[in-house]
């Protein structure tokens, strides 16, 4: 034990929730704080952006919302045996505060916290709650929002901070624009952080199909899931295209930074990037995602003049060239694109996510 403050952040196995809790992470490990994250298996794929000090626990994960009955009622125990254990790992080493970004993994840390009566808050991503901090919303000191308006049940105390991004992000926050013309241009096709199968269906020959002006000049860099990798490398050698295929793209934020227009699913973390940074978009919300919330994070940006979107069921080749070269021939367009996304940013998301962690640990239990 030692004399710094404790932040328990819980954080379930997407880049979606794990990217801004590595944010509040890198901020509260530079104001002093010991930060300890507790995730599952597919969490821990995306650990290693969080600062070497974060200590990090992988719990087991379970969920709902697959198998059958019987599998469900199995679940049951499971998490009560999490809760459990986690309440002894908090008596022994008890957290100031305890921070939950959704996701099932959170279930043990944020039940505990509850039964221990901690300070307790939860960070939602999307405009719409995931089914964990829906649970949770109304048991906890503060529900901080990273889209506004998001749509919260009776009893819950709401702010909107934002999303946090990283500090990989924030190096490049604001970077100056380059419009569209007639040189090297950069784009970049992002699916989330698992890639996306309708993007590598339609958008290689909505590129092939720009006017040869544009294609010209076009560098792709496109995030494609594993089995679809190898088709996309071959269209687009196919077809002249200089292209970079990766499952993951480590360096997204530079990615992000060199592009001319990104083509994006609308995942809030995705979403956050793109403002911050300031660069024209195309948006494609995932359409079977719990309640439409990528539509609802796409939704603020679009209004602000900084994105285009594409509802999933109209996504086609003919009507995404169409958008593509209206912002690639475009350059006052793209220019004011980028500034509109800029202007929708929140970049000191992270510090106002710490100040609620601090002033909540200064309150003491609830």
């Amino acid at each position: 034990m030692t004399g710094q403050p404790l932040c328990l952040i819980a954080a379930g196995g997407t880049g979606g929730h794990m990217f801004p809790a590595q944010a509040l992470a890198e901020t509260l490990l530079k104001r002093g704080w010991r930060v300890k994250l507790s995730t599952d298996a597919r969490g821990a794929r995306y650990t290693g952006g969080f600062p070497h000090s974060t200590e990090i626990t992988q719990v087991s994960s379970a969920t709902f919302a697959r198998g059958g009955v019987l599998a469900k009622l199995a679940v049951i125990p499971k998490i009560a045996f999490g809760v459990l254990g986690s309440a002894r790992a908090m008596r022994r080493d008890r957290p100031s505060v305890v921070v939950g970004f959704g996701g099932y993994p959170t279930i043990p840390a944020l039940g505990a916290a509850t039964l221990l009566k901690l300070p307790r808050m939860i960070h939602e991503q999307n405009g719409v709650l995931g089914r964990v901090n829906q649970i949770f919303a109304p048991r906890v000191a503060k529900v901080a929002c990273g889209v506004w308006p998001t749509q919260l049940p009776d009893g819950a105390k709401p702010v909107h901070t934002g999303n946090p991004v990283r500090k990989a992000v924030m190096e490049r926050a604001g970077s100056p624009y380059i419009p569209p013309g007639d040189y090297p241009m950069q784009l970049l096709v992002m699916g989330g952080s698992q890639g996306a199968r309708i993007l590598s269906d339609v958008v290689p020959q909505a590129i092939a199909d720009l006017p040869a002006q544009v294609l010209s000049n076009l560098r792709v860099s496109h995030q494609a899931r594993d089995e679809d990798g190898e088709r996309v490398k071959a269209f687009y050698a196919q077809h002249g295209i200089k292209a970079d295929v990766q499952p993951f793209f480590q360096d997204a934020p530079r990615l992000i930074s060199e592009a001319q227009l990104v083509i994006s699913r609308a995942g809030a973390s995705s979403v956050a990037d793109l403002t911050v940074i300031g660069r024209p978009s195309i948006l494609v919300p995932f359409a079977a995602a719990a309640g439409d919330h990528q539509t609802a994070n796409a939704r603020g940006l679009v209004e602000a003049g900084g994105a285009i979107m594409i509802p999933e069921n109209l996504l086609d080749p003919g009507s995404l060239t169409a958008h593509m070269a209206a912002v690639l021939t475009n350059p006052g367009a793209a220019v004011k694109m980028a500034h509109a996304a800029l202007a929708a940013a929140k970049p000191d998301a992270a510090e106002e996510l710490a100040d609620l962690v601090e002033t909540l640990a200064q309150k003491g239990a609830s």
